[in-house]
């Protein structure tokens, strides 16, 4: 991973960049939704959060912070925000908590296409790169690493990569500490876990929270990505992009969202590239009959939800975890590493008669 700049173009790289964006808010959707069985349509609320947080601490206007500071803040004002709904959060379940964050999309949308002076309205606004010690994230410096140059998305690409290795770690500690356990008992029955001692409402409130953070930091990292941006890309087709990625990897399952997010991310990007060479397929902007890219996508991955859910409702990750078992299964029960001669066979012999000569333990009343 640390190598592929040294040798993929900018177009491979910005692929990458965005699956690991989407992979930081996909695993925070799945401690939510997988782990906590809390049901959120209200994700691309908490990726704007952090992304237009960032610009306004970082930008002007706005208050002109240091870039890692303010990227800090856009993180700590994500899981704000979901503090503040935590309460519904901690007092509704299933559908009723899924329109109740499907109103935050739709609320969130409004306040940025309105609130002029800080998200840009209708047309968004600049995001200013990050700099960390003098060293920059952007264009802005000429640097040429062993004979290739190193622009924007070949310095993103380490702090994408730093930033996902970090999440991941967190997560997949959280999933297997006493929070975890927690979490799975809550999902499991919330009567169980409250006779077990699990404080329901402050356990659902804590998933509502880590999980807005977790997108708040994707949402940030894709603002750096883009480099601009608009209102319209944090709509209701976003949430439903993330669900997807948790339910085509896996919930509750850190490698299963990151697998969900890659496939989802890059999907529409790799159609788009090559959707001249791909049947029933039209380029974007030609006007001629057929499909666009991203409607295919999105085609193409909802066929793979409903195959997901008739034949793997576990996943990608549960599919892989079935294929190693019989993988490991058929080696361990190969004819040719089985014992086959007789002296092989006799040590077991003493045993069996042995079991069987031994007298039953009586029952004491």
């Amino acid at each position: 991973m640390c190598a592929l700049p040294f040798y993929l173009e900018a177009f491979w790289l910005r692929i990458g960049l965005f699956a690991m964006a989407a992979a930081i808010g996909a695993v925070g959707l799945s401690l939510l939704s997988g782990t906590a069985g809390q049901l959120s349509l209200g994700h691309a609320f908490f990726l704007a959060v952090g992304a237009y947080g960032y610009a306004w601490f970082a930008g002007d206007p706005g208050l002109g912070l240091p870039p890692v500071l303010a990227l800090v803040c856009a993180v700590l004002l994500a899981g704000a925000a979901g503090g503040l709904f935590s309460p519904v959060a901690g007092r509704v379940r299933g559908i009723y908590l899924g329109v109740a964050t499907l109103a935050l999309v739709f609320l969130g949308h409004h306040v940025l296409l309105t609130a002029d002076s800080v998200t840009g309205g209708f047309n968004g606004r600049s995001v200013p790169p990050l700099t960390v010690g003098g060293f920059s994230f952007g264009d802005d410096t000429d640097l040429t690493v062993l004979g290739v140059p190193f622009g924007t998305e070949e310095r993103l690409w380490y702090l994408g990569l730093l930033l996902f290795a970090v999440t991941c770690l967190t997560a997949r500690g959280v999933l297997r500490g006493r929070p975890g356990r927690a979490l799975v008992a809550l999902r499991d029955s919330e009567t169980a876990a409250s006779v077990m001692g699990v404080n329901v409402a402050r356990y659902r409130s804590a998933a509502f929270v880590v999980s807005s953070m977790y997108a708040g930091l994707a949402g940030a990292l894709l603002a750096l990505g883009f480099r601009r941006i608009v209102p319209d890309y944090f709509g209701l087709a976003l949430s439903v992009d993330y669900l997807a990625m948790i339910v085509i990897g896996g919930l509750g399952s850190v490698a299963g969202a990151v697998a969900g997010a890659a496939f989802v991310t890059a999907l529409p990007l790799l159609m788009t590239r090559y959707a001249d060479h791909l049947p029933l397929v039209t380029a974007p902007g030609t006007g001629e009959g057929g499909v666009g890219p991203t409607e295919a996508a999105r085609y193409l991955y909802g066929a793979a939800i409903v195959v997901v859910l008739l034949y793997a409702p576990d996943g990608l990750h549960g599919l892989t975890r079935r294929v190693r078992a019989r993988v490991r299964g058929g080696r361990r029960t190969d004819p040719s590493q089985e014992p086959t001669s007789a002296a092989s066979a006799t040590p077991s012999a003493p045993a069996t008669s042995a079991a069987s000569a031994a007298r039953a333990k009586e029952h004491t009343p």
